[in-house]
Formats: C-alpha cells, sequence, structure tokens
C-alpha cells in the first residue's frame, strides 16, 4: 500500500496545553479517555483521534506561535473556510474552533476511514473522481474575499521568478543543467496562466495525507490549510503527483478534462516550475520546527523534474 509522503515529528496530545484540552472535552460534553496520534502531513502542532468516555470521537488538530510562527494562520484559514463551505461529505465537518491568540485548535468529525491506495486501481480512481466532483462542489459554494486564501496566481509568478533565475542559481540546487537556462519557456506559460482570471476555490494540497477513505470507498479530503483560488485544474493535477514518476502519470493527464483544457505546456510548466522551486527553496528555507520538510522538498523536486525530462524526452 502506498504511505503518506509527507509525514512530520508531531507534538503528543498530552502536551497540548491544558486550556485547549479543557475546551475539546467542554465541546464534546465527555472526557478524554483514548487518543491515537496521526503522522500524516508536516505541522508541529498535534494531530489526535480522542475518544471520550461517553464513546464520542473526534479529531483534534492544535498547534501554538511558539512551535511554528506560520502553522497558526494555516488553521485559522481552515477554519474560515470550512466555516463558510458547511457540510458535504466530500470533507469532515467542524464541529467547533479554539483560537486564544497564542493557540489555534480545530476540532473535526472523526472520518471512519484510511489513506487511499494509489496503487490500487479502484481506490486510485475513487481519488480521481472525487477530485473531479470536489471542483464542482466548490464552484457551488463560493468563500468570500474575507477569507484570507493562497493566491495561485501569486505562487505561478513565484515560479516563473525561479525558473528564470535558475541560470544563477547556486550549484548545489539540484536542478538539470539543460534547465537552467528555461529551454522551453516555461516561466512565459506559467505567467500566462498568472494573468487568467481565478474565480474558482481550491483544495490545493491534495496528496495522500490528506485523503481518507471511507469504508463505503467514498473519498474525504482533509486539511484545507493551504485552501486558494486558482485554476481549477490544479487540484486535478496534484491529484496524480503521488504517481508522477511513472509514465501512468502522463496518460492520466489525457484522462482528465480539465488537464486537457489547460494543456500538456500547463502541466510540464507546473511540474517543471514547483520541482525548480522546492530545489532552490532546499538551500535557503528556514524551518522552524519541521525536520522532516527539507527532505520532503528534495523528493518530491527530484520526482517532477525527472517527470519533466521524461515529458519532454531528456
Amino acid at each position: 500500500m502506498t504511505a503518506p509522503r509527507a509525514v512530520g515529528v508531531r507534538l503528543p496530545y498530552a502536551a497540548v496545553p491544558a486550556a485547549v484540552r479543557t475546551w475539546v472535552e467542554d465541546v464534546l460534553g465527555s472526557p478524554v479517555v483514548a487518543t491515537a496520534e496521526q503522522v500524516g502531513g508536516m505541522s508541529p502542532g498535534c494531530a489526535t483521534r480522542v475518544t471520550c468516555a461517553d464513546g464520542t470521537r473526534a479529531f483534534v488538530k492544535a498547534v501554538g506561535a511558539e512551535l511554528n510562527p506560520d502553522t497558526p494562520g494555516l488553521f485559522r484559514r481552515e477554519v474560515g473556510v470550512l466555516t463558510h463551505l458547511g457540510e458535504h461529505d466530500l470533507w469532515a465537518r467542524l464541529l467547533a474552533s479554539y483560537d486564544d491568540g497564542a493557540w489555534v485548535a480545530l476540532l473535526i468529525e472523526d472520518v471512519d476511514g484510511r489513506h487511499p491506495d494509489f496503487s490500487h486501481p479502484d481506490e486510485l480512481a475513487a481519488v480521481l473522481d472525487g477530485t473531479d466532483r470536489l471542483s464542482t462542489v466548490l464552484r457551488e459554494r463560493p468563500v468570500p474575499d474575507t477569507v484570507d486564501l493562497v493566491d495561485v496566481a501569486h505562487v505561478l509568478r513565484k515560479w516563473a521568478d525561479c525558473l528564470d533565475g535558475l541560470a544563477g542559481a547556486p550549484a548545489a540546487a539540484r536542478v538539470p543543467d539543460w534547465l537552467r537556462s528555461d529551454p522551453y519557456g516555461w516561466a512565459a506559460v506559467l505567467r500566462d496562466h498568472a494573468a487568467r482570471p481565478m474565480p474558482d476555490v481550491i483544495h490545493w494540497d491534495i496528496r495522500i495525507d490528506n485523503l481518507l477513505r471511507r469504508p463505503d470507498g467514498r473519498i474525504v479530503f482533509v486539511d484545507w490549510g493551504t485552501t486558494a483560488r486558482g485554476p481549477a485544474w490544479t487540484d486535478a493535477l496534484l491529484a496524480r503527483l503521488e504517481r508522477v514518476d511513472e509514465a501512468w502519470f502522463d496518460d492520466s493527464v489525457g484522462t482528465s478534462p480539465a488537464l486537457l483544457e489547460a494543456g500538456d505546456d500547463a502541466v510540464t510548466a507546473f511540474l517543471a516550475g514547483f520541482g525548480a522551486h522546492l530545489a532552490v527553496r532546499s538551500l535557503v528555507a528556514v524551518d522552524v520546527n519541521l525536520p522532516t520538510l527539507n527532505d520532503f522538498r528534495v523528493r518530491e523536486s527530484r520526482r517532477m523534474l525527472e517527470a519533466v525530462a521524461r515529458r519532454t524526452g531528456r
């Protein structure tokens, strides 16, 4: 079975401030008697399934600014997004949220399920179908501008700038020499897509550790901290990244109406820009309490840039 690519070092529930744990029990109406820590994802905060004395179950995620200065902002965005999206079987519903200015916590429906197996054809098909369905549902449930969503246009321009600067990037940046001159003009492709209207809300972080498969086969999308406004086709692309290092990826792109409309150049430019950005960031990023993040950057960059080489015959 395939396993999460992103695995961090998390705070156990017992180490979460007492005020947060008391809030959890007050909201659930029963004391917590059992916990199960989850490991997927990169947040340094807790990600814990809790069971109460009366049998009530829920999922708790909590983080403080002392653990990482940026993660509380991601949690606040997730609260805003889930509040406006309401309930749907495509995502776990928000039960309550906590914010004392330093610590932010979410109490979320505990989904009975496991991560899908991307090596199993039926489970992979369910993920891809679920992603297409998610895009449709999100168009029907707009999130107001008052919620601070990630601006994908800004991200694409940042990746384009990275491609433009590869010629002068340090030799230690793990990018192939042929890419340093951007021979296919992918920076221009990214800027072109960045200039287009982006009315759609997208998940923007679809990978195994943010997916659960219910016993009946339905897929649930979790972790909405990087929800963005951007092209709907990017979620369809991200859902396929687990197997970007296989020829399957190239074939699968051709089965997605959204990706076909975006075009092969957009797909390859996305991989080149994202992969190059991660390679350069791996040299300069300062990660507070995220000890596994840089290795993740290096691995993902290599997988994407190898796919770019495959797709261009390099």
